[in-house]
């Protein structure tokens, strides 16, 4: 009898020996799928974030294309933008129906640029900020501050961030 007993004690070691490399086995494949499952996760996460980053960098350089090609064509029409506020200053003696078309032209002008989102800068008074502006020459004028704009021989236009045309100006001592 107790062989029996030893005979069946020694079965049932091996047979929870088994079952625990069985435990065991089933354990290391569940972290291996685990650790895999993690590795994919991760995959997944920075490709949805090189995705996104793709959509934003494109949506800028689209954005950029169009501003850069709005810039190019108004630098062309600029100079006419300029000789026409010459000709609106030199006769403001002029008036009757021959003004009012004048002052027309200059107001579809300026909503022509206000629709392309165009804006202009350098106005006398302004501080002067070298990003912005060419300082031409200097004078003294009691009646603005110093670094001030006293006299704006060109706007200077921008879209956005992006200068089309610095403005040239005089400063203030």
């Amino acid at each position: 009898m107790a062989n029996e007993e030893e005979i069946k004690a020694e079965e049932t070691a091996e047979e929870s020996t088994e079952t625990e490399s069985e435990e065991t086995e089933t354990e290391s494949e569940a972290e291996k799928l685990q650790k895999e499952l993690e590795s994919q996760k991760d995959k997944f996460l920075r490709l949805a974030a090189e995705y996104d980053n793709y959509r934003k960098r494109t949506e800028k350089e689209k954005l950029a294309t169009y501003d850069n090609a709005v810039a190019a064509t108004v630098e062309a029409f600029l100079p006419v933008a300029d000789n026409f506020a010459l000709a609106m200053a030199s006769n403001a003696e002029v008036s009757g129906e021959f003004r009012k078309g004048l002052d027309m032209i200059q107001k579809q002008l300026e909503n022509a640029f206000e629709k392309l989102r165009v804006e202009s800068f350098g106005e006398r008074g302004e501080p002067f900020d070298p990003e912005l502006h060419n300082a031409i020459s200097r004078t003294d004028d009691a009646e603005l501050d110093e670094d001030c704009i006293s006299l704006v021989y060109q706007k200077g236009y921008r879209i956005g961030d992006k200068i089309i045309r610095h403005a040239m100006v005089q400063i203030t001592n």
